[in-house]
């Protein structure tokens, strides 16, 4: 039999893990450390090197500031789409059908994480690094589509919210039942609506080029950016969805006990 001791130490431990419907918290709080760690590492480098280097992107300082960081940016997220993506899919779910209540109701707290890191990533890209893009358009002499903000904001931290948005969206299709049966609304508007701010964007420095250099966040150019963040409010949906199936689980699992 096990003594007083061991018993106090087995509490202990299990005292210190998350509880079994929480398993990938510390894996959730890790993603939020580390894109906090990155938008903030941008943000210091732009404060450092922006001004002094990042205005007209004609001069060497421009290449070896910002151009290195583009392309850095464009491999890493490839990298990381095709990393994520693939694990995501190739690791799925084939026996959904013979899924545990209580793992799904694992799974859905685990969905609400991956919402919980996508809306954070698009709120640093939809604010502070996009807000301020209207005094860059003020400054940069507009000769190209790099700048030492659009490197940043449409080459990394766009990219950025639509792999995130990507990998939520699979793992709700891959291993949860009530979205393996059919595409979810909600959740492919939530995702595919911000990722077309970044074909807006597009269209939105054609138009600053040839159009007009002065930025108004009024003008008509810009309305499909709001457009597109509306559709983020699919984000309720996919959380109606998600309580209203959690409800039946836990009303099964309380049955059953």
């Amino acid at each position: 039999m096990a003594t007083t001791t061991e018993k106090i130490k087995v509490i202990t431990e299990q005292a210190k893990m998350p509880p079994w419907y929480l398993k990938d918290l510390y894996r959730y709080l890790s993603a939020f450390g580390i894109l906090t760690v990155i938008y903030m590492g941008f943000r210091i480098y732009q404060g450092a090197y922006g001004v002094s280097t990042g205005l007209d992107s004609t001069e060497p300082d421009f290449d070896v500031y910002w151009m290195r960081l583009f392309n850095f940016n464009v491999t890493f997220v490839t990298l990381f789409a095709g990393v994520s993506w693939g694990w995501l899919w190739f690791t799925r779910d084939k026996n959904l059908d013979k899924l545990e209540p209580k793992e799904e109701i694992r799974r859905y707290f685990t969905l609400t994480m991956f919402i919980s890191v996508y809306t954070f990533a698009v709120y640093w890209a939809g604010s502070y690094f996009a807000e301020q893009d209207n005094s860059w358009h003020q400054v940069a002499i507009r000769d190209t589509p790099f700048t030492a903000n659009h490197i940043i904001e449409f080459y990394f931290n766009f990219p950025m919210y639509i792999i995130l948005g990507g990998c939520a969206w699979l793992y709700a299709r891959t291993r949860l039942p009530l979205y393996a049966k059919g595409i979810s609304l909600p959740l492919t508007l939530a995702v595919v609506g911000p990722f077309m701010i970044l074909v807006s964007v597009g269209f939105n420095e054609w138009g600053h080029t040839f159009w007009f250099r002065e930025e108004f966040f009024a003008a008509p150019i810009h309305y499909g950016f709001v457009i597109g963040v509306w559709f983020a409010h699919g984000v309720g949906g996919i959380l109606l969805q998600g309580v209203t199936r959690l409800i039946e689980l836990l009303d099964g699992q309380e049955d059953v006990a």
